[in-house]
Formats: structure tokens, sequence, C-alpha cells
């Protein structure tokens, strides 16, 4: 059991006593440092020597994107294949749903905080140039149009093709006598107890309305007195958005008639029971987004839990960013709702109902297999395959054979990585187990398999980054149980978040203690491992295990002098050992010598980074940049970067994983890992990157790159405009390849992705 002293943070925030604030001037790493991936990273004295060097000709800010349209943009690529007539029909729905939940965090967190820095007078002008005058005014104008394109999409093209598939968002009015007389004995048990109608009169003062939720705004008139009076009531969320108006059951029926009602509907036409003796005159549906990013002031915090507890509950009190209505409402109503949240009106959203559809989630869940992609059963890595017991693979004897390469969801997650867990927590030879914990699953295997070691007798370290956003309270909770278990649990280091993606576990073996390391991009997170597309390594590389224990040393004590060989280590060297690779495949190039650039990231925003991809293209390197989501980067501009070629590939899975890849004259030196080229993730995180050394397997990561990246492949282009392009189909309008299609297919017949 960790002590009360062992909930508080690190508390060595000196920068003379860790080297992850300030690099030391000892132990520079030079250039054959970084191409052999060895050598003293985290001592590194300028952490970007080589950003300093200018880059030819004139180019100034204009040659970065705005990050915040390119944001929008991502979503409007989603959005695309909400649109696509030739996607299966509720999985468009499912990325409707997706697109309606990445605009709200993003006005939760981008918007909020631009307006905050706005209104504090601190903010600076963007990388891209733009005042943030002049990026509100982007963003405003983008995502007014990006919302109300969703809204057409569902409206004008989705919700038709459903209707044809005998899959209904009713109405009131649509319901006949009997089906409306069920509703309403259902709304009188299950519904109207849990409702709380809110006055404001001059005895009432207007409700606190918080974030994200529902709400009605009602107008009702006393009948004695005439006057008209305005009323809230919150759709509660702890119901289902969308009801099935034909029972449970009948939303999982084959190829059967399946209805729904929103919610608020249905309290709608029961306003007159709660409020009693009054006239129901109008009612109007509203949303608010508010500010609801996290601030902890770690270095005051006695104990980061309760700091970061207590900004839980302030969080739910954040000022007002975004008002959602219903096109119908009247002008009284949102004068009203304006003056109140303090909204101007660049900041109301008019919309036709419903509003909110990350609801319709619950329609893309409808077992209806021939309007869903086909299902993907994972199958177990072929090198654990090869390891197999009478009962499942033998992750230990596999390692001990070879490094083993895991591309997820394509090899399955269970008998893998939680497979190295659960063994390993089973495994009396197993002395410790150390495990880094970013985001997991409410039903987490992971933290069971770290619980039985606890209570095994084995010695269990679990680092919970608690700030992980969103999942903040869940991972508090996490780091409960697991202390009551035995668990030593900490929480990193002051400023920084742990996001890096560590497993290591110490085991006894006939020539001594033997060091077993899982290294990935994607979090401990089974379910979500299901559609996320990750990869990871397995092994027992004596260097990596090494690397690992002095990482999570720092990580859970003082170490501050620490060196790293096969790892970069980020604040202190993810960025500079990247850059110094780059450099290298530009000297390459002119000495005449084989050179290309390979990256795969979910973001690529850091200006020096893509300042060291810009002075590649310059030097005639072929640069490729494979990115899901936001790119400041680009490509195609003469002179700049017309050797830079930037694709984004979006599918049934989502592209999480981060590879990075350089020819090196034909032997290519290739990474993957935790980090995006993002300023949070390479100074404010603790990331890493791991050195795959095995010859067939980096040659394999550097094949699947120049898949993604293909002309023959699927996927999106960034030009030099900024503007992102659909290349689905060929010139004779033959579809391209599904990368995400072509790899099920081949892991289905046996042959690895990777």
């Amino acid at each position: 059991m960790t002590t009360h002293q062992q909930h508080a943070p690190h508390p060595a925030a000196d920068p003379t006593e860790t080297s992850w604030a300030a690099p030391s001037a000892e132990g520079a790493a030079g250039p054959d440092d970084a191409a052999r991936g060895h050598g003293d990273r985290d001592r590194i004295d300028d952490p970007e020597p080589a950003a300093r060097q200018v880059l030819e000709g004139s180019h100034g800010p204009e040659r970065f994107l705005d990050r915040e349209a390119s944001w929008i943009a991502f979503n409007a690529r989603v959005l695309e294949l909400a649109e696509d007539p030739e996607l299966f029909l509720l999985e468009r729905v499912h990325f409707l749903s997706i697109v309606a939940s990445n605009l709200d965090e993003f006005f939760m967190v981008r918007v909020a905080g631009l307006k905050r820095r706005i209104a504090t007078g601190i903010a600076r002008p963007a990388a891209s140039g733009h005042s943030p005058a002049e990026q509100m005014a982007t963003i405003t104008a983008h995502a007014h149009e990006l919302q109300e394109r969703h809204a057409r999409a569902f409206h004008e093209l989705v919700r038709p093709e459903l209707a044809r598939e005998d899959i209904h968002l009713v109405g009131w009015e649509d319901l006949d006598g009997s089906t409306r007389e069920r509703l309403t004995r259902d709304f009188h048990r299950k519904v109207f107890p849990i409702l709380t109608p809110l006055a404001v009169d001059p005895a009432h003062p207007f409700p606190y309305i918080s974030g994200l939720s529902l709400n009605l705004a009602v107008m009702v008139r006393n009948p004695q007195s005439g006057k008209r009076l305005f009323a809230r009531v919150k759709v509660p969320d702890q119901l289902p958005r969308l009801l099935s108006v034909d029972g449970p059951r009948a939303s999982r029926l084959p190829n059967g008639q399946a209805r729904f009602i929103p919610l608020e509907d249905v309290i709608a036409q029961h306003l007159d029971d709660l409020f009693p003796g009054m006239e129901v005159e109008e009612h109007q549906v509203f949303r608010v987004t508010r500010n609801e990013d996290l601030e902890v002031e770690e270095d005051d915090a006695e104990n980061l839990l309760q700091a970061l507890e207590k900004e839980l509950l302030r969080r739910r009190f954040g000022p007002a960013v975004r008002l959602e209505v219903t096109d119908s409402i009247s002008a009284e109503v949102l004068e009203l709702l304006v003056s109140e949240l303090g909204i101007d009106e660049t900041e109301i959203y008019r919309l036709p109902a419903p509003l909110d559809l990350r609801g319709l989630g619950v329609i893309a869940g409808i077992d209806r297999p021939e309007l869903h992609y086909s299902r993907h059963v994972a199958h177990t890595s072929r090198y654990l395959n090869a390891a197999e017991t009478a009962k499942a693979a033998d992750v230990f004897a596999a390692t001990r054979a070879r490094d083993v390469l895991l591309h997820h969801p394509y090899d399955s997650f269970a008998t893998s990585v939680q497979a190295f867990l659960e063994q390993a927590a089973a495994d009396p030879k197993v002395q410790a187990i150390k495990q880094t914990l970013y985001r997991t699953s409410g039903d987490s295997p992971i933290v069971d398999a770290l619980i039985d070691a606890a209570e095994a007798g084995k010695q269990v370290l679990a680092l919970v980054e608690i700030k992980a956003r969103f999942d903040e309270q869940a991972n508090i909770s996490w780091a409960r149980k697991l202390e009551q278990a035995g668990v030593h649990v900490v929480y990193g280091i002051v400023g920084l978040k742990t996001h890096c993606k560590l497993s290591l576990v110490v085991r006894q073996e006939d020539q001594g203690l033997r060091r077993y390391v899982h290294i990935g991009t994607g979090n401990y997170h089974p379910s979500t491992a299901r559609f996320y597309e990750d990869l990871g390594l397995l092994t027992c590389d004596p260097e990596v295990g090494e690397d690992v224990s002095r990482l999570f040393n720092q990580l859970s004590g003082y170490a501050p002098k620490t060196t790293f060989q096969r790892l970069l280590v980020a604040p202190r060297s993810v960025r500079s050992g990247l850059i110094e690779l780059v450099e290298a495949e530009i000297r390459n190039h002119r000495a005449g010598r084989q050179a290309r650039i390979q990256v795969k990231c979910n973001s690529m925003v850091d200006e020096a980074v893509i300042d060291a991809l810009y002075r590649a293209s310059q030097a005639g390197v072929p640069v490729d940049v494979v990115v899901r989501g936001i790119c400041a980067l680009r490509p195609g501009v003469p002179g700049l970067s017309e050797n830079i070629r930037v694709r984004s590939v979006l599918g049934r899975f989502l592209e999480h994983s981060r590879v990075f890849a350089f020819c090196n004259d034909g032997d290519p030196l290739v990474y993957i890992g935790s980090a995006d080229m993002m300023h949070r993730n390479l100074d404010r995180r603790v990331e890493t990157l791991v050195r795959i050394t095995a010859p067939q397997q980096a040659e394999a990561l550097v094949r699947l790159l120049a898949r993604y990246v293909s002309d023959a492949t699927s996927s999106w282009h960034l030009g030099a405009d900024g503007v992102w392009t659909r290349h689905h189909r060929d010139g004779e309008g033959r579809p391209l390849v599904d990368v995400q299609d072509h790899l099920l297919r081949s892991r289905t017949l046996g042959r690895p992705t990777i």
C-alpha cells in the first residue's frame, strides 16, 4: 500500500535536479550517434541544433498552415466518409456521430483556449502568422460551415437512406394513438420522476446550464395574471438519448423495422405535466458548450490527485463558448439565452432538430450485418503462434526467440499484449512488473493483471497519468483501486504528462534476471485496440530492457542524469534526435547515397521538425508524410517543399501508429513510438520512440509506409494551398486500394501485415 506522501507528484521540479527540465551541457550526441540510435540522448545541450539552420530562399510564416483550420479540415474528411453513398450505411451514421463528438472537444479545448488567451491578452500570433483575432475568425467561419454541412449530411443524405432500410428517426406526430399511450406510460414511470423544471423569475435566478447538456427552453403563461415566464428543463443524460419506439428488441432484429424518437421530443409532449395550471406556449431545444480544459498548477499542489479532483469540479463551471439552438427558436428565447450565457452572435449555431448527433451512436449500433463492415476477427501474431503451448501462446518463449513486432488490430491485442501481462502476473518466476497507464477501459484486464500480480507478492509499479484529458476521473478511480491492491502508484513528473506506452517485466531465469519489454504506439486499452491501428514491440533485448528500466526509475524516483541507448525520449531527445536523422539523410543525398524520409503520425505541427523536412526537400530528399489529423506542413511549394507528399488515410480503423523511417543508404533506420510531432508531445510529455533493429521488420515497415502513400491507395492528398482532395478512384473510375481492407484480407489469408 502506498503512503500519503506517495500520492504527491514527483517533487523534482528544480531544473538542476532533473534532466527533464533543462538539458545539461554534458555528453552532446553527434550525428553519428543519431544515425546509430545510440548516445547520451537525454543530455544534449541544444535540443534542436539543426533547427537553427535557415531555409534556402525567403519563406516566412506562410510556410505553415493554420493548425486550427487543419483540424477542421480533418473532420471534414471524416464527414466525407459519412457522405459517401458507397460506404456501409450504419458506418456512415457512426462517422456522423464521430464528427459531432470531435466538434464538441474542439470547442471545449481549442476554441475555449484561444478565447481565454485573447481575453487575457497573452495570445501571440500563430506560427502561420495569423493573429489571434484572425484565427478566431477563421475558426468561426469554418466551424459554422462544418456544422451546417454535418446537419445536411444527416437530414438530406443519411436519413432518407435509413428510411429506405426501415430505420426511422420519428417525431411524436408520426406515432399512432396506442404507441403514444405506451410511451406516455413509460414517460411517467421512467422519465418524469427524474425531471426538474427550473423557473426563472425574481425568486429564481437563471439556472446553471452544464456543458454539453441538452435542454428545453420553455415559455409558459400564467392564465390568471397573463404573465409570460421562462423555465428550463434538462434532458436527463443518464437516460438513452434515442428511445426505441418498438421496444429494446426491435432495434436488434435483422431486417426488422427500427423506430427511434429523441427523448427531448417525448419530454416536450408532456410539459403540461411539469407545469400544471400553466399554459405552455412554446418550447425550444438548446445546448451549451463550455471551456472544459483543465489547468492544474502542479508546482503548488501538495497532492496532485486532490488538486485534480478539485479542478474537475471547477471544469463544470467554465465559461460558455458555443450555443446550439434549433433553427425554429424564437427571438425572445434566443435573446434571453444569449444574455444569460454571455454568448455573442458568432457563437450561436442554428441547426435543424435534433441537436447533438452524438446520439446517433444508438442507430449505428443496430445489428444489421449487411449495413456494417464485415466482422473482423483479429489473429494471433505468427511469431506468437510459433510458441504455442496446450493452452495459449507462450509470450516469453516467443520473445526470447526474436523481437515480436505487432500490428493491431490485425494482430490480436488479447493474445499478445494482454496475454503478456496476464502471463507475467501468473508466472511465479516473474519478480516485478512496471506499467504506464494513460487510458484504459472500464473493465480493464490490464489493471486486473496488475492487481493479481501485486496480490501474488510481485513488486508492481503503475504509472497512472491522471491528467489524460477527459479520462481524469476514470484514471483517478483506477489509481485508487490499484493502490488498495498493494500496487505502487505514481503520477510521473511535475509539469509533464506521461504519454509513453511501456510495460516492463522482470523474470528470474536460469541465466539470471531477464527483462521483457513491450513498447507501443497505442494505449493499453483492450476496447480501442479492436479499432485503433497501432504498432507494438515485444523484446527482451538487454539494451531496451536497460533503457526502459532507467526510464521507469526516472519517472518514479530521482535519476537526473539518465541516458538511453535504443530509445529517443521526450521532452529531451525526440525532436533533436529526429532532426539529426533528417540531417543525416540530407548528407547522404548530397554524397550521392540513397536517401528518403517516411513519417506516419497523427499530427504534424512542430515548426522545427517541419523546417527540417523542408530543408530535406530543398536538398532533393524525397519526403512522404502520412498524417491522420492536423498538418501544418505545406507540401508542393516550389523552392520549399516540392519533394514532399502528404497523405491522409481514414477508414474503419483509426490510424494511430507513429513510424519514422530513414533510408540511411539502404540500411533503414526505423523508429516507432508514442510521440506525435506537436509541441505538447515534444516539450510537455514523456514520450518514447524505439529503434526497430531486426532488418526484416524495419524493411516491412518501410514497405507498409510506401503502401500508404502509393498513388494506387485510396487517400486524401494535401495540396500546397492547404486543401485536402480525396483520391479514391483511378482515371477510369475504378476504386483505388483501401489499405485497411488490403491488410485485413492479407491477415485473413495468413499473410502478416508487417
